[in-house]
């Protein structure tokens, strides 16, 4: 599988992701403009467009700097246990979104639209099949290290990526609270049952 954070932000395109996020957090999908995301970047939007031909560009490429800061804070977890790092994947998936349900919103607006944007289409699958990778890649260590029983680790990481899925669009469509942290215990609960 081809690693997905092949492509570095730095200088004016890690400035312009950060715009990007602040813009997206503050108006939303529908309401987002260049020029927002040009006011929170400093610049004007000629800036922008050095660097973004499209904003449906600007946006595919903010998809990639989303992936590549969620591998990054899995690489930086120190140990190699594999009940230790399924447990932060876990958290990192659904206990650290809770403080920005306005990214989520913004982010199940841009799913709404992936069936007719292939650029995002594509962005999301690839987000989705590096994600199950790493899950998968964490309950096949802990299978080979005697510590998971031995199940079908593909099925255990689309089972969970299922309880993400739907807890983040629960929170977002109707308001809920509480489903990410439900989501939380159910997929502790999940991962007990199948893998130990």
């Amino acid at each position: 599988m081809a690693d997905p954070t092949e492509r570095s932000f730095s200088g004016p395109s890690e400035d312009i992701m950060r715009a990007t996020y602040r813009a997206l957090r503050e108006h939303g999908y529908a309401d987002l403009t260049v020029q927002r995301i040009a006011d929170e970047y400093g610049k004007s939007t000629a800036a922008i467009h050095y660097h973004y031909d499209t904003k449906e560009e600007l946006l595919a490429a903010f998809l990639d700097y989303l992936l590549e800061q969620f591998v990054t804070s899995i690489r930086e977890v120190e140990t190699t246990d594999p009940e230790e790092r399924l447990t932060v994947l876990l958290d990192t998936l659904l206990v650290e979104p809770e403080d920005n349900l306005d990214l989520l919103i913004a982010i199940l607006e841009m799913r709404s639209q992936a069936p007719y944007k292939e650029a995002f289409r594509d962005r999301f699958e690839q987000n989705d099949e590096y994600i199950r990778y790493m899950l998968k890649a964490v309950i096949n260590h802990g299978i080979d290290e005697g510590v998971f029983d031995d199940v079908d680790a593909d099925h255990v990481a689309r089972a969970l990526m299922t309880i993400v899925d739907g807890a983040r669009t629960r929170a977002v469509v109707l308001d809920e609270t509480t489903a990410l942290e439900t989501a939380r215990q159910t997929a502790t609960e999940y991962a007990d049952a199948m893998l130990r």
